[in-house]
């Protein structure tokens, strides 16, 4: 390492130590400083990077580590050099890795050291998710964001916020922030209140649009159909044919869509790259094709379980004969309001319902089961061992059923008490023990 090089690496320690002492002595009421604080020094650190790209920011409950890659494979399809952070991956132009923080949105250095290695390498676009969370803590602060991308809301994080308004407003400060570019899904019951913050440019896209305004872009789906082999729509005179499944799925390729032409790309550009597809890793990824499916997917909200298993059996006529889930709930004091809901969805849409151990953190993972099952209204297996609920998921699973576990997704570990992580990925352990059947 140059002598150069290690003097920045000491500097940096050095501020690390000492925003975290700073964080110990300042009251809870003053948090706030040192979010801003950390942000702001982090910018200076890194020499605000974002002035060199263009950065978009994907936020909202659903659907944003889809968007981010989504337009990610547009703007490079375009032939931009790109960036990507969301919370599945890392992306700097070719060089890809996990996401292994286990957040949406890293904290303030991470995205600034990340953005300076972006500009570094001539990345000319940045795609970055921005959570609730990160926006209390300042974490979109000194970032020049060209556009906001709003995929939908519903409620989360309720514990943090106090209230689902509070979570909106939250999410509007990051619209307030952005004055270049909105893009607005205007089928979403939350739209309006999106829409009243002040752009340069606004498009709006959806299916069924509900506002007019002369001055806003609109981009529409129509002609829509949707199967087990994925969705197809028109937007304008382009057909699009994508292998990625559900009706969400449209509504995410529409904000990636939307975005790309608000940046100059156009329509036949958008469906190469989008046709390219073959999915999102954990986002309704299917791991198992035959004798029977296998699909894992990241769903955490009520919302997104819900689309999920209408998926699987309401807009999709698969070819099965049976439903069976694996499901189970975040610990760590959070949502616990949604625990139960869950359970009932579970028992509404699926014929076998599993419940199980995700990420109890500092909480009793069974009393977390337990109230998961308290709305699965007596139809649930409960099996504390997640390995040992998708083995029994396998082993139950016949000829053209479907079997779909949910809550991680790719996600590399599962958080335990202490800090602790376990080494973990669904999609693994479902090869493992699909191998072991005796089929």
């Amino acid at each position: 390492m140059s002598i150069a090089k290690n003097f920045k690496e000491n500097i940096k320690n050095i501020g690390l130590i000492f925003l975290r002492l700073l964080r110990k002595i300042t009251p809870k009421r003053l948090n706030r400083y040192y979010h801003f604080l950390w942000a702001f020094l982090g910018a200076v650190f890194f020499r605000f990077p974002s002035r060199k790209l263009k950065v978009i920011g994907v936020t909202g409950t659903s659907g944003k580590s889809t968007v981010v890659d989504l337009i990610t494979r547009i703007l490079e399809e375009a032939g931009y050099k790109v960036a990507a952070l969301s919370s599945v991956k890392f992306k700097i132009g070719e060089i890809e890795k996990k996401n292994e923080l286990r957040m949406t949105m890293p904290g303030r250095a991470t995205i600034q050291h990340f953005l300076r290695e972006a500009a570094n390498t001539g990345c000319q676009f940045a795609v970055i998710e921005v959570a609730s969370e990160g926006i209390l803590q300042y974490r979109h602060k000194f970032v020049n964001f060209e556009a906001a991308v709003f995929t939908n809301l519903s409620p989360e994080h309720i514990e943090t916020h106090g209230s689902f308004e509070n979570y909106k407003n939250t999410k509007g400060e990051f619209f307030r922030k952005v004055k270049k570019t909105h893009i607005i899904n205007s089928d979403d019951e939350n739209s309006k209140y999106f829409l009243g913050f002040p752009s340069d440019k606004k498009w709006v896209y959806g299916i069924n649009h509900k506002f007019e305004n002369p001055d806003w872009k609109f981009v529409k789906a129509t002609q829509i159909k949707a199967n087990s082999n994925g969705i197809e729509f028109v937007v304008e005179d382009t057909m699009f044919h994508l292998k990625l499944l559900g009706n969400f799925n449209i509504y995410n390729s529409l904000a990636a869509i939307s975005l790309a032409l608000s940046q100059g790309v156009d329509l036949k550009t958008c469906k190469v790259a989008l046709e390219k597809a073959e999915g999102i890793p954990g986002r309704m990824e299917k791991v198992i094709s035959s004798p029977f499916s296998v699909f894992v997917d990241y769903a955490i909200t009520p919302n997104a379980l819900k689309q999920i298993y209408e998926t699987l059996t309401v807009n999709y006529k698969l070819p099965t004969t049976r439903l069976i889930c694996v499901l189970g709930a975040c610990g760590g004091g959070r949502d616990k309001w949604k625990r139960p809901v869950f359970g009932e969805l579970a028992s509404k849409y699926c014929n076998e319902v599993i419940i199980t151990n995700e990420d109890p953190y500092d909480e009793d993972p069974l009393e977390i089961i337990k109230q998961v099952a308290s709305g699965a209204k007596g139809k649930a297996k409960m099996i504390l061992e997640r390995r040992q609920a998708i083995r029994e998921a396998l082993r139950t699973a016949k000829e053209k059923d479907v079997v779909v576990i949910t809550g991680k997704g790719c996600e590399p570990s599962i958080c335990i008490t202490g800090g602790k992580k376990i080494p973990w990925d669904d999609r693994q352990v479902v090869r493992e023990e699909f191998k072991s059947l005796k089929l």
